[in-house]
């Protein structure tokens, strides 16, 4: 995979982002850019940190295990991918925010396993707001109660939402998707009576529009990094 195009695609998709949330009326800085590193090799990945890059997502925790402790310590790791509950120690040691909650359960092994370690992860409720079948996470009516039990720990902060939208979707129903979170996150806001200003929503394909609908995190891989095999 040629690297040489990595400094210049990190230039061209952040500087979309500023605009985008510029036309959206919000500030320069309003969205935060996750390269998603994964199967993305050491070298790459230290390519994306001498252009400027900061924020890493992993979805694979082996992957996350070996390239976390091998670049700089000033990086910030997002788990972005299905998390299993014997895993998380391993996660908590190297992510400082896992994107992927999706029960009281897991939530209540993060917060016990963080005591453990010293440490305090951000952590996001994933939510599967289009309702496909084959993509992880709650459905909008099972996110509360993991939200109001956020409430009770004392070892993590539950800083917002994440979805994945289908990745065929039209960009109406983009729109549609993207703005639910939005609506929810809203909503549980009020229920709960807390915090949650971080809505994890766009890859790719359809950061454009996610911007557009309020997202503050925004997860890019192939345009950064280019296609990859299996991804």
């Amino acid at each position: 995979m040629p690297t040489v195009s990595v400094q210049e695609n990190l230039m061209w998709v952040r500087d979309r982002i500023r605009a985008l949330a510029g036309a959206a009326n919000r500030g320069p800085e309003a969205v935060r850019l996750i390269a998603v590193s994964k199967t993305v090799s050491i070298d790459v990945a230290h390519e994306a940190y001498a252009a400027g890059q900061r924020a890493f997502g992993e979805n694979r925790v082996l992957e996350l295990e070996e390239k976390a402790p091998r670049l700089p310590a000033d990086c910030e790791w997002h788990m972005i991918g299905h998390l299993q509950k014997n895993k998380v120690r391993s996660i908590v040691r190297h992510a400082a925010w896992i994107h992927s909650v999706d029960s009281v359960a897991l939530l209540q092994r993060i917060d016990g396993i963080a005591a453990e370690e010293g440490r305090c992860p951000r952590v996001l409720v994933q939510v599967n707001i289009s309702g496909e079948a084959t993509k992880s996470g709650v459905t909008p009516g099972e996110a509360r109660p993991i939200v109001a039990e956020a409430r009770n720990c004392r070892n993590l902060v539950c800083a917002g939402l994440m979805t994945m939208a289908p990745f065929d979707s039209e960009p109406a129903d983009l729109h549609r998707f993207f703005g639910s979170l939005r609506l929810l996150r809203d909503e549980l806001e009020s229920a709960c009576g807390c915090a949650l200003p971080e809505l994890s929503m766009g890859m790719s394909g359809d950061y454009e529009i996610a911007v557009a609908e309020g997202a503050t995190m925004v997860r890019i891989g192939t345009a950064i990094f280019g296609a990859r095999e299996g991804v």
